[in-house]
């Protein structure tokens, strides 16, 4: 049964361009059972708790936690001033990290709302951010086209990788195993760069206009991609090859995300709906008709497959239940 399991509506006060979850372990201390006195022997629990992370239009960056199908505010972190283009979670959920047209990037704690560093990036335009898989890097595309690797401790620039074209980098991933860089540019143009080396693997063709989003499988052996030529396609990242395009959005395709087990995929765009996909079958499963203007994020659950987020220009945070 695919459901729309909560709305939490004017969640911000202007357009929510982006969002991103993540989840930490806590100690929980419970006393044993039959005993509660409080001198009595505590045993620790972990406690999984999931947070989802937006950024606004209105310059902010809101945290909010999940409790049972609703979602309550946590923090409202300040200091951005032109809007918050992207939101990335660190995969220990501790850390988050914002930018924003203002040429800024910062680094959140996420359980305090605390700012622990602003990043100089200098002179140029940051879009989307992501985290490395170890955490030690953010990752940011740029107007120039480069790519910008942060040290997530020094909070100084780190590495840059030159995609050689010069084009405005507008969507940028990481492989989980940590091999992979991919950028996706305002010309259609994608490259995937080799870590190790920091030099262009692949340039990867078939889109004629801008690079959205793109996003590794959880094996890091696909990419998936969303352009504004309203398709979405599918690379075998090792032999570069186009392995499926899928058709079926009104408009602008401007976000995708892998389900955590790499089984379906998940895709938004400016003709307000979000779209289930099955990957083997490169067919989609539904469609949710929840919002009522563009949606420029999706993202599943990073620990439950059936869970997905999006984010709209209607100010809401949408939560969809899928079949398991």
């Amino acid at each position: 049964m695919y459901s729309l399991l909560n709305k939490t509506e004017n969640a911000h006060e202007d357009s929510i361009w982006t969002c991103a979850w993540g989840c930490s372990n806590k100690k929980r201390e419970t006393l044993p059972e039959n005993d509660d006195s409080r001198d009595s022997m505590r045993s620790n629990e972990d406690e999984t708790v999931e947070y989802i992370v937006t950024g606004s239009v209105d310059d902010t960056v809101k945290v909010w936690v999940q409790k049972d199908k609703s979602l309550q505010l946590k923090h409202t972190l300040t200091g951005h001033s032109l809007g918050v283009v992207s939101v990335a979670v660190s995969s220990d959920g501790l850390k988050c990290a914002s930018s924003s047209l203002d040429s800024s990037l910062k680094l959140w704690d996420l359980e305090t709302g605390e700012k622990i560093s602003s990043i100089e990036v200098g002179p140029v335009d940051t879009w989307m951010v992501v985290f490395s898989p170890d955490d030690k890097f953010i990752v940011s595309g740029s107007h120039s086209g480069k790519i910008h690797l942060y040290g997530t401790e020094s909070g100084k620039q780190e590495q840059i990788f030159d995609t050689r074209g010069g084009k405005f980098t507008i969507s940028v991933a990481y492989s989980p195993d940590g091999k992979y860089i991919a950028s996706g540019a305002i010309d259609g143009i994608i490259n995937i760069f080799d870590v190790t080396y920091g030099k262009v693997l692949r340039t990867l063709e078939g889109h004629a206009m801008p690079i959205r989003s793109l996003c590794f499988s959880p094996d890091s052996q696909l990419l998936l991609t969303a352009s504004d030529d309203g398709h979405m396609k599918i690379y075998d990242v090792k032999d570069a090859n186009v392995a499926g395009t899928m058709s079926g959005h009104a408009s602008w395709v401007l976000g995708v995300a892998f389900s955590p087990d790499g089984q379906n995929f998940a895709s938004c765009s400016s003709d307000q709906t979000v779209k289930v996909w099955e990957l083997a079958q490169r067919q989609c499963l539904h469609s949710f008709h929840e919002h009522n203007d563009q949606i420029w994020s999706v993202k599943y659950s990073p620990i439950r497959n059936n869970i997905i987020a999006s984010v709209s220009d209607d100010k809401s945070i949408n939560l969809y239940e899928c079949p398991p």
